[in-house]
């Protein structure tokens, strides 16, 4: 046995401040009142406390390297003999880790005496002995010790409690496996066992163990046994689920024998068995049937089960059955009990609901969808119990607005309803819908009388600024018609208020100043205001009254709080307006009447700019725009005509074109990667000779799944999962040094695994050669590893497991320390190399929306401005070297990057394992002065709500700036 296998099992929390005692007063307290020991009833308490404390610490200081071959005859003696159910589970952990051989590899013969306490313990009364005892042979290693025990072993199958003998058929199994010779007829006997066992736990333990030692037996018995395997536990079920799946997938002629025990197994009432049986059916046939079984099985565990994590996973398996081609049709008919789900509260489940929903949505379910999710929008109106009500109505309406771009003519049914929530607080929804109202008045000639007549029914009631500049360009774009052109200037109007308004507001201020000053202690009065609502003022004021914001019109109290951009808008519509009305109108007087009155607002509103009313001055850009736009209505040219009422709306045509193109682009190369197309003449492909991405639709998920559970994740698709391990080895020492290490980094997604080799290049045997780490950034060691003996020569393997808390940079560094056996010296050291844990592993790209980017960019505390220094000379090639290098996705389109002008702004994206986002924005430029050689400059500017992630992904940057040459 190599000194890599001698290890413990069981893990035990050590107190770092306590103080390791002597060998000597662990003997005197293990072996107090010996001469009490023939007479257990005399022993008190107190002793057996003070032994079982002794116990602990022994056990410590084994487990931290210690050896104390002189404490293990005073244990025997004294400890194994007592009856107390405390030290007997601690005597299980000590004889567990203590060393039972000497160096040369022979068995101590103290082990025989422990060997027949066992015995007894095996034909002991009490079954948690028994069973504890059992358990505890599982993890014995060494065969003599064992093999006087197996006439025992084998007589606690027939105990009358459960638990022993679920016990025992764990350990016949693993003395099975280990030492075939000592228990030869196992699967025989575990059959008969099974055959008459009636407890669910025990059939488990022996199915499984049939499964693993004689699977033809397994299928004997599970043969008999078929039809009534809706009746055994849940714990047999998926045991029996993953049987079937090993034996159709190595003899796929069996599949027809098993099938229909899967189809039952999918009506089970646990849902770990449903959840695996749909799987298994999915892998084991193709049959639109099987997939709708599956599917409509997982569509159940979605809405019964109550946990998120649960949730999400199992969407992620129907998102799975989506991607392949023939299974979508199947899903297609699915839609609307996959809509179920959206009754979950939790907004990660109904964004990939709706998401996934969107995916299979044909001109078949496209009307009943819509009609579901108008049900939803109108719910989450005016209910604010949840706070991510606001966030799923923003959701329900992009969903709403792909489909109605794809599907046309459901827009009619959607704007309306869609329309009222133009008004909403929320400005993220308003502003989703207005964007989507935006489009479909371009695209949809026939709405766009409805959707002018609801804007101007909505349009006194929108509060943001924002969404109100947006819904005052679609009015005076498309209002075309001469009663909608009036229609709109009356909304003007009454959104402005009393005109001049410099005016109005200086007589109001001295209004109110002068009730200030005859405030009378009197009854209260009642006043009119301008609006013609009833103030009521109290005769216990003492101070001015605060004027309400509500009863200023919306578009004035915009104004008098400074911002003057929704003026320039406003100038621009009027300019639109009276430009179409005086096309649409002959009569002079009319025509020049209302330009007048558009220039009167405009007037008015550069006045109240450049007074002192508003809480910050119009800026020089807005005065500009106003100023321009009574430029143009003073003069009337075609010109000025062409440009504003035709130009402006070919502008939006051509984003709206270019964003459907691209659209359109992405989605074909979705299908293009989704259609599998296999040749007569295509190579077969061997899962251990090829790559994951080689690999088709129809491999083997159970090797997939055995893959994952070894470390083989599937973030970076290009890998061979198969590939050698070489390329991830870390040289920790040099050759010369008297121990040579090496380490296998293996990250998984919150931890990471050392597997450190160890050699001893000496002559000698190195004692209590142990591996001591330690960690800076948010790393923390799990556990110490096990200190080993190295025979001259000799080599080993340890494991350390290393806790990630965050996504940043981490260093792992520290030493292996060791003892010379018969050297008077202290012990010996080598400093190991540091090794560094890349951030990439990590960060994967992602996707999120330009107006999610700009808000996290708003919010996100941690900025890192990292100065371009490369060799690159093309803008385009370091971009890509950068998306590379970083992992993160480029959110501008290719359309935005394509083309040549030296210079280049790109927005990056990515988020880490953890749900933490890392925003980037490119900005470079060629600089053409210093010729066409010359390397690429500029800056890259990084976001993040941490600091260690913005300063690690900065450093990562630097680090891989500069393109090596090959």
């Amino acid at each position: 046995m190599t000194a890599a296998e001698n290890v413990c099992y069981t893990l035990i929390n050590v107190p770092l401040d306590s103080e390791p005692p002597s060998e000597i007063s662990l003997k005197n307290d293990l072996g107090k009142l010996a001469f009490l020991i023939s007479f257990p009833p005399s022993l008190e308490k107190g002793d057996v406390k003070l032994k079982t404390e002794a116990l602990k610490k022994v056990i410590i200081m084994i487990l931290n390297g210690e050896k104390l071959p002189g404490l293990l005859m005073t244990i025997i003696r004294f400890v194994l003999p007592l009856q107390d159910h405390t030290i007997k589970k601690l005597l299980l952990v000590f004889w567990e880790i203590v060393p039972k051989t000497t160096p040369d590899g022979r068995l101590l013969q103290e082990m025989i005496l422990v060997c027949d306490a066992y015995r007894k313990d095996l034909q002991h009364p009490n079954e948690f002995i028994r069973g504890s005892t059992l358990r505890f042979l599982c993890k014995l290693k060494e065969a003599e010790l064992l093999e006087p025990l197996m006439p025992a072993i084998r007589a606690c199958l027939e105990h009358r409690h459960s638990y022993v003998r679920r016990n025992a058929v764990l350990a016949i199994y693993t003395i099975y496996r280990n030492f075939e010779h000592l228990i030869p007829d196992a699967p025989e006997l575990i059959h008969d066992f099974l055959v008459n066992e009636k407890d669910a736990s025990c059939k488990r333990n022996a199915f499984m163990m049939l499964i693993h030692a004689d699977q033809d037996r397994a299928l004997d018995y599970l043969s008999t046994c078929i039809d009534q395997v809706q009746t055994f536990g849940d714990i047999l079920q998926l045991v029996i689920v993953e049987l079937i799946y090993k034996v159709c997938h190595a003899n796929p002629s069996e599949r027809a024998r098993f099938i229909r025990c899967i189809y039952n197994l999918l009506q089970s009432s646990s849902p770990a068995v449903k959840y695996e049986a749909a799987g298994t059916l999915v892998t084991l046939s193709s049959a639109p049937t099987a997939i709708k079984a599956a599917a409509q099985c997982y569509i159940d565990l979605i809405i019964k089960e109550s946990d998120n994590n649960v949730k999400l996973i199992v969407l992620d398996r129907l998102v799975e059955l989506k991607e392949h081609p023939s299974h979508e049709r199947v899903l297609q008919d699915l839609v609307m009990d996959i809509l179920r789900v959206l009754s979950t509260p939790d907004l990660e489940v109904r964004k990939k609901t709706l998401q996934l929903a969107l995916d299979l949505v044909s001109s078949r379910n496209v009307e009943e969808l819509v009609i579901v999710l108008k049900k939803e929008v109108i719910k989450t109106n005016n209910v604010t119990e949840h706070e991510d009500t606001d966030k799923y109505r923003q959701l329900l309406v992009r969903t709403l607005h792909s489909c109605s771009v794809r599907f046309p003519d459901m827009a009619a049914n959607v704007i309306p309803v869609l329309m009222e929530f133009l008004s909403d607080n929320n400005e993220a929804a308003a502003a989703d819908v207005l964007e989507f109202v935006r489009e479909a008045i371009q695209r949809f000639d026939n709405l766009r009388p409805l959707i002018v007549e609801k804007m101007l029914e909505v349009f006194h009631a929108i509060k943001s600024v924002k969404i109100y500049r947006g819904a005052l360009w679609i009015l005076g774009e498309y209002c075309s018609t001469k009663e909608d052109i009036q229609s709109v200037m009356t909304e003007v109007r009454r959104s402005l208020g009393e005109i001049p308004i410099v005016e109005s507001e200086i007589k109001k201020e001295a209004g109110e100043l002068k009730l200030e000053e005859e405030v009378p202690v009197g009854p209260t009065q009642k006043l009119v205001t301008e609006m013609g609502t009833y103030a009521t003022q109290s005769a216990l004021s003492s101070s001015r009254p605060a004027k309400k914001e509500e009863d200023r019109p919306p578009l004035r109290g915009f104004l008098l709080d400074g911002d003057f951009f929704v003026a320039a808008s406003l100038a621009t519509t009027l300019t639109k307006i009276a430009l179409r009305y005086v096309s649409l109108v002959q009569e002079k007087k009319k025509q020049n009447s209302f330009i007048a009155e558009a220039m009167l607002l405009m007037a008015t509103i550069l006045h109240l700019g450049k007074s002192s009313l508003p809480k910050k001055p119009i800026t020089d850009d807005d005065v500009d725009r106003i100023s321009l736009c009574l430029k143009v209505l003073s003069e009337c040219s075609p010109l000025m005509n062409d440009i504003f009422n035709k130009e402006c709306r070919q502008s939006l045509s051509h984003m709206l074109s270019a964003k459907l193109e691209e659209e359109k682009l992405s989605q074909k190369k979705e299908s293009e990667k989704r259609n599998v197309t296999i040749q007569p003449d295509d190579p077969i492909s061997f899962m251990q000779l090829t790559a994951k991405n080689e690999m088709s639709s129809k491999e083997d998920q159970f090797q997939l799944s055995l893959l994952a559970a070894m470390g083989n994740t599937q973030r970076k698709e290009a890998a061979d999962p198969l590939a050698s391990k070489l390329n991830k080895v870390t040289q920790l020492t040099g050759f010369s040094d008297p121990v040579y290490a090496e380490a296998y980094v293996h990250v998984n997604q919150y931890d990471i695994v050392l597997d450190v080799l160890v050699v001893n290049q000496t002559s000698d045997t190195l004692q209590n050669c142990t591996l001591e780490l330690a960690t800076l950034g948010d790393l923390k060691l799990v556990e110490k590893p096990s200190p080993l003996t190295l025979a001259p020569h000799d080599f080993a393997n340890i494991k350390a497991n290393v806790k990630v808390a965050s996504t940043e940079n981490g260093i792992i560094f520290g030493n292996i320390v060791y003892d010379v056996s018969g050297a008077a010296s202290d012990r010996n050291c080598v400093v190991l190399s540091d090794i560094h844990i890349d951030i990439m592993d990590y960060i994967q790209p992602a996707s999120c929306t330009d107006a999610e980017f700009r808000q996290m960019w708003a919010e996100f505390e941690w900025e890192n401005k990292v100065t371009v220094n490369t060799n690159i000379i093309d803008l385009n090639e370091y971009l890509q070297h950068i998306l590379k290098s970083t992992n993160m996705k480029c959110l501008t389109p290719e359309k935005a990057l394509s083309g040549y002008c030296g210079f280049m702004a790109a927005n990056l994206y990515a988020r880490s394992i953890f749900g933490e986002d890392a925003l980037a924005n490119v900005s470079i430029e060629k600089p053409i002065h210093l010729g066409p050689e010359a390397p690429v400059t500029g800056h890259i500017r990084i976001r993040a709500k941490s600091q260690g992630m913005a300063l690690s992904l900065g450093d990562k940057i630097n680090l891989s700036q500069k393109k090596t040459s090959l």
